[in-house]
């Protein structure tokens, strides 16, 4: 959908990205490995690169995947290094900008969720309180709003009047607010991996510790913190909307682009908060590939519209908020 002047350097940073991810959620190799394969691997973003140290990476992670496609994205990590040295320098250096950002929360993540704990102890690692989870949610998506402004602003000649740094913010949250729902949706999963990514002071507030949501039954009494957050995650969709309608309504491809996310991630949220037993594993929100199809003919029709789009975005922050209360 992106106009081509973007598609080398979203595509470029997207596939460092993951390609970083896949590095950091092989549970097959110990943690002290992965971490020392992401600091190599942030070591050859920073470059100067060697073919020897990426398919040294590449090597080891390799044998460990059971997704075909992500083994080939690592196989492709000289290739993609390449094309990264050939890359005009500006834009080079915002992919190595968010790229290493991006690794210091994986880091961050393998720091804080390094144990691996039978998933009925009841001794999980969380995230300490509020602000971890805010720095959390901007290292490993806020970020990107700040990539993806500044290259939108230097490829795109209409969005010269923009405000880079007061936009930038605005991209911050429009990351924050998807990265929250994936937190938010993918809580039985992540308890399950040792890992509780809601704050452990909010759930010590109402008689909690993170082991005591393995259970389903401790829907109802958490549903406060779930709550919480799905209010701080609308408020980061007021600000994703305000970004939308900041692009000219000529960049029809770019207003898609960016609002394609935001629908699905509000009709995500909506899903979760109508779940009454939020915990229970093997059940996520997540929103069914006709849903997709229909979301995305209506959007090429009112893409054009402030007020439609609004209306569309704003209608669902209101049925998410309604549907998340007691």
């Amino acid at each position: 959908m992106l106009p081509d002047p973007l598609r080398t350097p979203v595509g470029l940073a997207y596939l460092l990205a993951r390609a970083a991810d896949t590095i950091a959620d092989s549970q097959a190799i110990p943690t002290g490995r992965r971490r020392a394969h992401l600091l190599a691997f942030r070591a050859q973003v920073a470059g100067p690169v060697s073919r020897a140290a990426l398919n040294q990476i590449s090597g080891d992670v390799v044998a460990s995947q059971a997704s075909p496609a992500e083994a080939d994205l690592l196989r492709a990590l000289v290739p993609i290094f390449s094309e990264l040295d050939r890359t005009d320098e500006a834009d080079r250096a915002r992919i190595r900008s968010v790229a290493t950002t991006l690794t210091e929360g994986m880091e961050l993540d393998l720091k804080t969720f390094s144990a691996r704990y039978p998933v009925d102890s009841g001794e999980l690692a969380a995230l300490a309180d509020a602000d971890a989870l805010d720095r959390y949610t901007y290292l490993v998506a806020g970020c990107v709003g700040e990539f993806w402004t500044e290259t939108l602003v230097a490829h795109t000649p209409s969005l010269s009047h923009w405000d880079i740094l007061a936009m930038s913010e605005t991209g911050i949250r429009f990351g924050k607010a998807l990265q929250l729902t994936n937190v938010l949706r993918d809580i039985p999963a992540d308890l399950r991996n040792g890992r509780c990514y809601l704050p452990q002071d909010e759930l010590a507030a109402l008689g909690l510790s993170p082991g005591d949501l393995l259970n389903p039954a401790a829907s109802r009494q958490a549903q406060p913190v779930l709550r919480n957050w799905i209010e701080i995650a609308l408020g980061h969709y007021a600000e994703a909307q305000n970004y939308i309608l900041a692009i000219p309504r000529r960049e029809r491809r770019l207003r898609l682009a960016a609002l394609w996310p935001v629908l699905m991630g509000l009709q995500t949220l909506e899903l979760l908060a109508n779940q009454r037993d939020w915990l229970t594993p093997g059940h996520p929100a997540k929103v069914s590939r006709s849903w997709v199809y229909r979301m995305m003919a209506r959007s090429a029709v009112i893409a054009s519209s402030d007020k439609l789009v609004s209306r569309w975005i704003a209608g669902l922050r209101r049925r998410v908020d309604a549907a998340s209360r007691p």
